[in-house]
């Protein structure tokens, strides 16, 4: 049995070959993340293997977001199997390994190859294309949401400076009815002086009627006296971040189609769970992967982060300790938001809630035994292919 420990970087990764002996054959291997350096790896392999037989060959690397994409995807193309290893973990049996304080890319290999010969690391295949597809869609949307939140962050201070008394006459200033009137009006001197007419069916259109000229004359009185600051460089940056905000939307609903369409090719169980919604479902699906990974509920809880850590030492034993949060962050989200909506729609989970409350528990507390209870119905959902059926 031959052990591949690669330690993965942006334009390079080192490569450390160990054989069942755990004698190394080569630990100065350095290949170039392109399709030359991928075929010197495979030959590299080919050359130590008496029968080329592949199946004799245990290849492992860090999970180390998508440097190791490529990589991974040339490896399982041609036939390798891979074990994807946390990186706590490799570091943890680094610094077991020496009491120096050693680290090197070209260490880091040799680590990784000596975990995979000491250690009975299960080989993971590649999952789905959907799933695939799922991971890089919600994670794309991650990222649009975080930058649409830092385009109303802005909102929130310019109208702090130029319109300050507006938050307490709206329900929000991030509903469409405001965005509505300060792409239009920008500043407390152009609404107080813009017709009554025209404000009232600006904001009625904009509301649907929910704003009517009572609102727009409480509006144009308060903007009237406001105290704000109004400058022609403020306004038209108001104005502006309103129309990035809008494009950011349209982006993120064109995104949410696009998710729903891939989550009702899955078919899967987890939207017969009532409260959870394509995209609850979608992120959960791509985090989790291949369920068949985890042999039972109790790892699934720890990969999300929601177990609770333990502290034991002589006749002292921890009885309030916090969650882990060393498992994934947006499984661990995705799980915490279901369990809220869940509890809401499902009288058995809310009946589990009110239980947790009933014996003294914070809200919170409660809600992440909810989110153990809901990862165990996830598991066995995915794990026999089975629709959801309520405990009435």
């Amino acid at each position: 049995m031959i052990y591949i420990g690669i330690d993965v970087a942006k334009a390079k990764h080192d490569c450390c070959i160990i054989d069942s002996d755990g004698v190394i054959i080569n630990d100065s291997l350095r290949i170039s993340n392109s399709r030359e350096g991928f075929e010197l790896l495979y030959s590299s392999i080919l050359s130590v293997l008496p029968n080329k037989d592949i199946s004799n060959v245990k290849i492992g690397l860090e999970s180390t977001g998508h440097y190791s994409t490529n990589l991974q995807n040339y490896l399982y193309a041609k036939g390798f199997h891979l074990s994807i290893l946390n990186p706590l973990a490799t570091n943890l049996f680094r610094k077991a390994q020496t009491l120096r304080k050693t680290k090197t890319d070209k260490t880091d290999a040799l680590v990784i190859a000596k975990m995979l010969f000491s250690d009975d690391t299960k080989s993971y295949s590649p999952v789905s294309y959907q799933i695939q597809e799922l991971k890089s869609l919600t994670r794309h949307r991650y990222r649009l949401i975080g930058y649409r939140s830092r385009l109303k962050l802005s909102i929130t201070r310019l109208i702090d400076i130029i319109f300050p008394e507006l938050p307490k006459y709206v329900w929000s200033i991030h509903q469409v009815s405001v965005y509505a009137l300060l792409s239009e009006l920008p500043s407390p001197k152009e609404i107080s002086n813009c017709h009554l007419t025209k404000l009232t069916n600006l904001l009625a259109k904009s509301t649907k009627g929910k704003y009517s000229r009572a609102k727009a004359i409480e509006i144009k009185e308060v903007a009237s006296n406001s105290i704000g600051t109004s400058t022609r460089s403020l306004s038209f940056e108001l104005q502006q971040i309103i129309r990035l905000i809008r494009s950011v939307q349209a982006e993120i609903d064109a995104l949410d189609k696009q998710i729903k369409d891939v989550v009702i090719e899955i078919d899967s169980p987890l939207m017969s769970i009532p409260g959870i919604s394509y995209t609850l479902a979608s992120i959960i699906l791509a985090e989790i992967g291949d369920i068949d990974r985890f042999t039972d509920p109790a790892k699934l809880l720890a990969f999300s982060g929601l177990d609770p850590s333990t502290y034991q030492s002589g006749k002292y034993n921890a009885t309030h300790t916090p969650m882990v949060k060393r498992g994934s962050t947006y499984l661990r989200w995705a799980i915490l938001t279901a369990s809220r909506t869940v509890s809401m729609r499902d009288s058995t989970f809310g009946d589990y809630l009110a239980k947790k409350q009933s014996e003294g528990k914070h809200y919170y507390i409660a809600m992440s035994h909810v989110a153990k209870k809901l990862i165990r119905v996830i598991f066995y959902l995915l794990k026999t292919n089975t629709s959801f059926v309520s405990q009435i």
